[in-house]
């Protein structure tokens, strides 16, 4: 492939909802290109974008692609990334290395929660957007309902700028109306605009040319003045107003039979933004644009690994120029990165290039330090762009291997694909030594753990972490205990005598002393801090940490000759076990703060569910169709919400998860809890 300029360099990501056939587009973008020589289908499993064993079996996306087409002189970098909400931080990766969001609606369903997830992140990075209304094809197919609906969720800056011409089996075209031009079949051929639509086309032709001259005043003046419009004059503004957000063009096609696709590749191409018309990426107090003869900054989108190749860090140049067999400095790491060669990928292809250009995309092998996220550059003259913002996983399942082997390959094999996916966390309880596996969604995790086997051999069971519960009490108390132990030479004896008073959540344990006369020798008291410490970390009740108590060590009693460290330890744990015992024990729960973020449709149902999820709800705010609703809500309660709240709305409804505070748990579950630990105990 050649190396093109920034300037013909168009990077646009393919981001809506799940199944509106985005990786079907870009197969047609790569057939009609004639950079494949066959049009691969996702039934096939043979398409160049979703090559992933994982995807081919669930039959869609999983992981963003890079697919490059050639057309009309210019360098399209299209970003296919998944629908599916479990899989947003590729979503994500594809958006920070784009210029454009192409954003793909079904002509059936219109705008869904998907859509919606996808302006988020383009809004959240200032990208230009234009959608496509793909799949004209299909039965009950219907271009204006689908228009209509963006307008009223989006505003007057929707604009169409194509028509179809025929829907379901005779969609066979579609009307620039710029030009007022048709185009015909997967060929597009030129052909005038059929009688039946021209009315039509030249009602909406209006409301594009309102929409676009709204966007430059100069336009609007010979506008209101009854001059003249030129088409140049329209496409160029129209490309500008794109580029600023001031307008959203509205286009449409069938990708499974390549209707309209070459029209939407020449709109990318022309009406699109390059890399040389974004605003300046900020790297500190620096600005950095699209020059290829200044400084080196590099931003990396995404890394995965080849079973081939091996580590693959994929690569935007933000600034400058990036060659084959050079150094580079990861400014995070703070460590060198010797570039081999430099590739175009395409899928899971790479083509050698000798270089990349400021705003081109690519992929180098190999990297030893660099993870997604970091920014490469010179030594000598060093950048640091902001990090990438990824969602907090919302799912956690502790992990166990099936067989010995299993163990020692655990840990590192989960860490390579901890590196690969962003929307992963790795942590190890310390409590109950669980290895614990969070990720947005129990489809994340299947998947993660498919791999895990297929590309390592691990096996594992999955279970539900163990809800790290607290105990603490609810009055003061005080507890006496005499070790008292004879055998043959010296013996243990230790008496200790502790009160234990309630404190703020929050406050944690502590430890004081006041004992008066010496009757517990100072030498001794860190023995009995120890013990309390201890003891308290295993828990009383019900085997969890115990929390918010003071512990006051305020008398005792020793032997000369048969005191020790050791006995002082075991009188003060017994101690306060008896005090805990008398001072009204309980037991505390992570309390999370919950937003869900559901269609106006589904709030009743999302509210009702929750309610029976001893949840205490805030608020519910709308916001453009969809209903926010905050509450808090036990952790127990919601470790499978990930997969509740799919089934309650479809699968339209996402949520943000974290960790408020501790609660009291009800007596009756208490109970429940204190059962448990008791049988575990007494099977151990």
């Amino acid at each position: 492939m050649n190396v093109y300029t920034s300037e013909s360099i168009r990077n646009i990501v393919l981001m809506g909802h799940g199944s509106v056939g985005k990786s079907t587009l870009a197969e047609a973008a790569l057939f009609v290109s004639g950079a494949t020589t066959r049009m691969g289908s996702i039934a096939d499993q043979n398409t160049v974008s979703d090559y992933d064993e994982d995807e081919h079996k669930r039959k869609f996306s999983l992981s963003l692609s890079v697919l490059p087409v050639e057309w009309e002189e210019r360098k399209i970098n299209i970003i296919d990334t998944p629908g599916y909400a479990d899989f947003i931080c590729e979503v994500i990766c594809g958006a920070e290395a784009a210029d454009m969001a192409l954003i793909v609606v079904d002509a059936v369903s219109g705008p869904e929660v998907g859509t919606d997830r996808a302006l988020g992140i383009a809004d959240r990075l200032g990208l230009p957007r234009m959608v496509v209304v793909n799949r004209m094809d299909r039965e009950n197919a219907d271009f204006d309902q689908v228009l209509q609906t963006l307008q009223q969720r989006w505003g007057p800056k929707v604009a169409p700028l194509q028509l179809p011409i025929g829907a379901y089996d005779t969609f066979k075209g579609v009307v620039d109306l710029l030009h007022m031009k048709a185009y015909i079949g997967e060929n597009g051929d030129e052909a005038d605009v059929p009688d039946d639509l021209r009315a039509h086309a030249e009602e909406l032709r209006a409301k594009l040319i309102e929409a676009i001259v709204e966007t430059d005043e100069d336009l609007m003046t010979k506008y209101f003045a009854d001059e003249e419009l030129t088409e140049d004059e329209l496409r160029k503004v129209l490309h500008g107003g794109l580029d600023h957000n001031l307008i959203i063009p509205v286009t449409c096609a069938s990708g499974a039979r390549q209707i309209g696709v070459r029209q939407l590749l020449h709109n990318v191409a022309f009406s699109g933004p390059s890399p040389l018309d974004r605003d300046p990426f900020h790297a500190g107090e620096k600005e950095l644009t699209a020059d290829s003869a200044g400084p080196v900054a590099v931003r990396v989108f995404k890394t995965s690994a080849d079973p081939y190749v091996g580590k693959l860090t994929y690569l935007r140049v933000i600034s400058g120029t990036v060659k084959s067999d050079s150094h580079l400095w990861n400014v995070n790491k703070q460590a060198d990165e010797r570039l081999g060669t430099v590739y175009i990928a395409r899928g899971k292809e790479q083509l050698a290039v000798p270089e990349l250009r400021a705003g081109d995309i690519g992929v180098v092998a190999k990297l030893a330090q660099t993870a997604t996220g970091d920014t490469l550059s010179a030594k000598e003259q060093q950048f640091t762009l902001p990090p990438i913002a990824f969602p907090s996983p919302v799912y956690s399942m502790a992990l166990k291997p099936t067989s010995k082997a299993g163990v020692d390959k655990l840990g590192p094999s989960l860490q390579r694909l901890v590196e690969e996916d962003p929307g992963l966390r790795l942590s190890r309880d310390g409590e109950s030594s669980e290895i614990v596996l969070a990720g947005l969604g129990d489809a994340h995790l299947d998947v993660t753990i498919e791999r895990l086997k297929r590309k390592f051999n691990v096996d594992v069971e999955l279970t539900l972490p163990r809800v790290p519960y607290r105990e603490t009490i609810a009055k003061k108390a005080a507890g006496d205990y005499t070790h008292k132990k004879q055998t043959g030479g010296h013996g243990q004896y230790a008496r200790v005598a502790i009160e234990v008073n309630p404190l703020p959540r929050g406050s944690g344990l502590k430890f004081t002393e006041r004992v008066v006369g010496g009757s517990v020798p100072k030498e001794f008291i860190p023995a009995v801090e120890k013990g309390v410490h201890e003891t308290a970390t295993g828990g009383v009740v019900a085997g969890y940490e115990l929390t918010d108590c003071e512990v006051i060590l305020f008398d005792g009693k020793h032997h000369p000759v048969d005191s020790s460290e050791m006995a002082f330890k075991l009188a003060a744990s017994q101690a306060l076990k008896e005090a805990i015992h008398g001072a009204g024990p309980q037991l505390l729960e992570p309390v999370m703060n919950i937003k869900v973020y559901a269609p106006e449709s589904h709030a009743g149902d999302v509210v009702s569910d929750l309610n029976t999820k001893r949840a205490k709800i805030h608020g519910i705010n709308p916001d453009g169709g969809v209903s926010v609703i905050d509450a808090e809500v036990p952790l127990a309660e919601v470790q499978r919400y990930a997969s509740d709240l799919r089934s309650i709305t479809q699968g339209r409804a996402t949520f943000e998860l974290e960790f408020d505070h501790y609660g009291e748990v009800p007596g009756n579950l208490a109970q429940k809890v204190i059962a448990e630990h008791q049988k575990a105990a007494e099977a151990h």
